[in-house]
């Protein structure tokens, strides 16, 4: 069975994640999407919950952090696309986007979105 991926991430200003990730192609789910969250479609089994950051730390009685617990990371369909990804997010205000790894078959770039959040975009040519 092949289940669902809903990752969960606190942002300042959903509207303006919406704009950043409008930016770089991805689309979202409007029946999960109001004013404190936007459902980011990855693809049909992974979402990413776009959480106003007091709507994200009532669920669970989080409490703000500071350093990266954790990064996501999605597949690009080539080489080209990792940098044309990266370099749009730099457009869009993200940070940290010179970074590359090559290792074999694998390349890969990374930003920080307006949030903060570590992304990676990788390529794995199969």
């Amino acid at each position: 069975m092949a289940r669902m991926l809903f990752a969960n991430l606190p942002v300042a200003d959903v509207a303006k994640a919406r704009e950043f990730w409008t930016t770089l192609g991805f689309g979202f789910n409007e029946e999960f999407s109001d004013d404190k969250a936007a459902a980011l479609v990855v693809n049909e089994l992974a979402w990413v919950m776009l959480l106003r950051q007091d709507f994200f730390h009532g669920f669970h009685g989080t409490a703000p952090h500071s350093g990266t617990e954790t990064f996501l990371a999605f597949d690009a369909l080539n080489r080209a696309e990792v940098d044309e990804l990266c370099a749009k997010a730099a457009a869009a205000g993200a940070t940290h986007t010179e970074w590359r790894m090559e290792d074999g078959p694998m390349y890969a770039g990374a930003f920080r979105d307006l949030d903060g959040h570590l992304w990676e975009v990788l390529h794995m040519d199969m």
